[in-house]
């Protein structure tokens, strides 16, 4: 087995494991952990794409099952995301952009698993009614970045609906894993216009099978109503130590 894989199936289990209990796939810390252990660059927003698909296919049906799920709640978000995630990931990107991006996206995922949902819930109450107007630029900017880096762009979306109080902690998961769904697919699309498949199935098979088996157990726990916030603070303090090696090992 690559020495690679030894490492990094356990890390990616865990990332699927805690990233799907909110509905999450966790395409930023996949991100990180393939360009921490020196991945083609060419090939990581592929294999991170393919592993939130992986992840939020089963977090998506776990919580439609549980009567969390209502596509009327993600549509203004998914018209505009859709189109910019398949532009988005059809453009090439320099490496330091790349990173950059990817830097902010693990802060951002760092901060979310920190705080509870109570944090942000109806902090803005906005209503319904202007839910077009805020979905439309909103779904088309976060469907842009996830194409050009190869995340979901759920991780932003959960807390933009709990601030607003157009969804509670279990349909905001629920509405992310779909949204997270429809960008992975269109993201991807846009990455093989960009430079055709650049993966090797021998490495992304193991780590495929490992999101998989992790975002199935953390689904199936996210989707009913069990203590996780503990978890995902070990979790944050991890990604910051990704952030952090990440850092020491970037060209000065």
């Amino acid at each position: 087995m690559d020495i690679n894989l030894f490492y990094l199936a356990p890390l990616f289990f865990l990332t699927a494991l805690t990233y799907s209990m909110v509905g999450l796939g966790g395409g930023s810390t996949y991100l990180a952990l393939l360009a921490l252990f020196a991945v083609s660059y060419s090939s990581i927003p592929q294999i991170a794409l393919l592993c939130n698909l992986v992840v939020v296919v089963g977090g998506y049906w776990f919580f439609w099952k549980a009567g969390h799920f209502s596509l009327r709640r993600v549509l203004p978000f998914i018209v505009t995301s859709i189109p910019m995630a398949t532009w988005g990931g059809s453009i090439p990107i320099e490496k330091k952009v790349f990173m950059l991006l990817l830097g902010l996206s693990l802060g951002v995922a760092a901060l979310r698993m920190l705080l509870s949902d109570k944090v942000f819930e109806s902090r803005f109450p906005l209503s319904w009614k202007r839910a077009w107007a805020v979905g439309i630029p909103v779904g088309a900017l976060l469907g842009f970045l996830s194409g050009l880096v190869g995340i979901g762009g759920g991780i932003y979306l959960a807390p933009v609906l709990l601030l607003l109080g157009w969804a509670d902690s279990k349909q905001a998961a629920a509405a992310a894993s779909f949204f997270i769904l429809v960008n992975s697919i269109a993201g991807f699309g846009g990455q093989l216009m960009k430079g055709g498949f650049m993966i090797s199935w021998g490495m992304v098979l193991p780590l495929l099978f490992a999101v998989f088996l992790g975002g199935q157990i953390g689904s199936r726990l996210g989707s009913q109503t069990i203590p996780k916030l503990a978890l995902q603070r070990v979790t944050a303090i991890l990604i910051l130590a990704v952030v952090a090696r990440l850092l020491i090992q970037a060209p000065h």
